[in-house]
C-alpha cells in the first residue's frame, strides 16, 4: 500500500498519469479503508467494491491515461443521482430498485476524465432536510461522531471526511452542499445557475439545485468543478483586490451566532483584510419573510419529487413537508418571489464584490433517528443552524463553503462566501487565499 488513501486528487491523478501507482491498487487502497471504518461513519449506502475495481483496470488500460485530469482518483456519488447500473434510492424505502440504465451527465463527465465511482452515499429521505439518516443508514461526521454530517449530501461529506475519497459529488437545493462540507471540515462550492448541469429530481426544486463538488483543498475544487462544468476555474497569478461584506446577522431574524461560527467570520476577515482586500462590515437587506420564502420553495421542491412515490411508504416528517409545499407549487414556479429578492439584493452585491457569512449558525445536531421524529422538531433543528444558506439558492448565485477555525469539541467551523453571477473564479480565489492563511485540517483521523 502507498498511503494514498487522505492524498489530494490532483496527488493521485498525477501519481497514475506518470505511473508510480495503478487505479486499482488506489482504489483498492480506498475500499479497505472504507471497509474498515464505514461501519461508524455510515458514508454509503451501497459501495460497488467489485465493479469499482474492474472500472479502474479499465481505466489503468486507457490509451488516453497520461491526458486524464482525474485519471484513477475514485469518487463518492451523492444517492440521487444515476449511476449506471446502479439503484439511486434518494434515501427513501418508496423509491424504485431498478438500476439507471446510464450515467447522470456529471458521472459521465467524472468518468470521461478517468474518476472511478467507488460508491453511493447516504442521503436523508428524497434530500429534504440538514441531517442523512434513514433506511440505509444515519452518516455522521468523522470530526465529532456524536453529530449528524448534515444534510443532504451528508454522505458524500463524511465519505471525503473520513479518507474514504478524496473528492465526491452532491447537490445543493437549500444548502444541501455547503451545511455538511461546513460540518465536516470540507471547502465547496454551490455554482451559479447554468455552470454545471443539474437534472435533480423532477425540476432541480425549481432550478434553485445545483450540483458540485466537494473536497478537502480548493486545488482539488478547481479540479472537479472544470470537469463537472467543462470548463476550466484557473488560479488567478496576480488575484485582484476585493471589496468583500462581512455580515455576522442571522437571516432568520429570531436566533443569533454561535461564538465559533462568528469567530470564524473575524478571522476570516482579518486574513482577507491582511492580504489587501477591503474588508468592511456590511449587513445584506434581507426581506423580513425571508424565513416564508425559504419554507414554501424548501416544501413545494418536496411536493413534487414525492409525486408518484406511495406515502405509505415515506417518514412522516416527508409526508407532512410534501403536503405542506403542495398549495406552493402553482406560486413558487412562477418564479416571482425569487426575481423579487434578486432585485432586492443586486445592489448589494454590486457595491461589494464579495459577501462573507458565517456557514452555519451552530454546530450540526446530535446524530439520531431524526426521520423517525415530527416534522416540526426537524424543521425547527435544520432553520436554528442553518439559516446562512437558502437564500442563495433562492437567487441562483454562487456560494461556497470553506473551513475557518474549530468548534469545541475540535470539529471544523466554518464560513461562507457568496458572489455575482459568474464570479466562481473569483470565490475560488478567496478561498485560496484563505487556506494558505489559514489552512485547516483535511481528513479526520478516525483513530489511524
Amino acid at each position: 500500500m502507498g498511503n494514498w488513501a487522505g492524498r489530494s486528487a490532483a496527488d493521485i491523478a498525477a501519481a497514475v498519469r506518470e505511473k508510480r501507482v495503478t487505479p486499482r491498487e488506489v482504489v483498492a487502497e480506498h475500499l479497505a479503508r472504507i471497509e474498515r471504518y464505514d461501519g461508524r461513519i455510515e458514508a454509503f449506502r451501497t459501495v460497488r467494491a467489485r465493479a469499482a475495481l474492474a472500472e479502474a483496470d479499465e481505466v489503468g488500460a486507457r490509451a488516453d491515461l497520461t491526458e486524464l485530469p482525474l485519471a484513477g482518483v475514485p469518487v463518492a456519488v451523492k444517492d440521487n443521482l444515476a449511476v449506471r447500473g446502479e439503484a439511486h434510492r434518494d434515501g427513501s424505502a418508496a423509491t424504485p430498485d431498478t438500476p439507471a440504465a446510464e450515467d447522470h451527465v456529471t458521472v459521465a463527465r467524472l468518468r470521461a476524465a478517468g474518476a472511478v465511482v467507488v460508491g453511493l452515499t447516504n442521503v436523508p429521505e428524497l434530500c429534504v432536510f440538514g441531517t442523512t439518516e434513514g433506511p440505509y443508514g444515519a452518516s455522521r461526521n468523522p470530526w465529532d461522531t456524536t453529530r449528524t454530517a448534515g444534510g443532504s449530501s451528508g454522505g458524500s461529506a463524511a465519505a471525503v471526511a473520513a479518507g474514504f475519497v478524496p473528492i465526491a459529488l452532491g447537490n445543493d437545493g437549500m444548502g444541501s452542499l455547503r451545511i455538511p462540507a461546513a460540518n465536516c471540515g470540507l471547502v465547496t462550492l454551490k455554482p451559479g445557475f447554468g455552470v454545471v448541469p443539474a437534472g435533480i429530481g423532477n425540476g432541480d426544486w425549481f432550478g434553485m439545485s445545483e450540483n458540485g463538488p466537494l473536497a478537502t483543498t480548493v486545488a482539488d475544487l478547481r479540479l472537479m468543478l472544470g470537469v463537472l462544468a467543462g470548463q476550466d476555474f484557473p488560479a488567478a497569478e496576480e488575484p485582484a483586490r476585493r471589496t468583500i461584506a462581512v455580515a455576522l446577522r442571522n437571516p432568520l431574524p429570531v436566533a443569533g451566532v454561535g461564538r465559533p461560527y462568528a469567530g470564524a467570520v473575524r478571522q476570516a476577515a482579518g486574513a482577507l483584510a491582511r492580504a489587501g482586500h477591503r474588508v468592511r462590515r456590511a449587513e445584506p437587506p434581507y426581506p423580513l419573510t425571508m424565513g416564508v420564502s425559504a419554507l414554501k420553495h424548501w416544501t413545494a421542491g418536496t411536493a413534487v419529487d414525492a409525486e408518484g412515490l406511495d406515502p405509505a411508504r415515506l417518514a412522516r416528517r416527508t409526508r407532512v413537508h410534501a403536503a405542506i409545499g403542495r398549495r406552493f407549487v402553482g406560486s413558487v414556479r412562477t418564479g416571482a418571489e425569487r426575481e423579487r429578492l434578486r432585485a432586492r439584493l443586486t445592489p448589494f452585491l454590486t457595491e461589494h464584490d464579495v459577501l462573507l457569512t458565517p456557514a452555519l449558525a451552530r454546530r450540526s445536531p446530535a446524530a439520531g433517528p431524526w426521520h423517525e421524529r415530527g416534522w416540526l422538531r426537524n424543521v425547527l433543528a435544520n432553520s436554528a443552524y442553518s439559516p446562512f444558506t437558502p437564500p442563495w439558492n433562492l437567487t441562483g448565485w454562487p456560494a461556497m463553503s470553506v473551513p475557518v477555525g474549530s468548534l469545541p469539541s475540535g470539529a471544523p467551523a466554518a464560513v461562507q462566501l457568496v458572489g455575482r453571477p459568474g464570479t466562481e473564479a473569483v470565490l475560488l480565489d478567496l478561498a485560496e487565499e484563505l487556506e494558505r492563511s489559514l489552512p485547516w485540517g483535511r481528513t479526520a483521523p478516525l483513530g489511524d
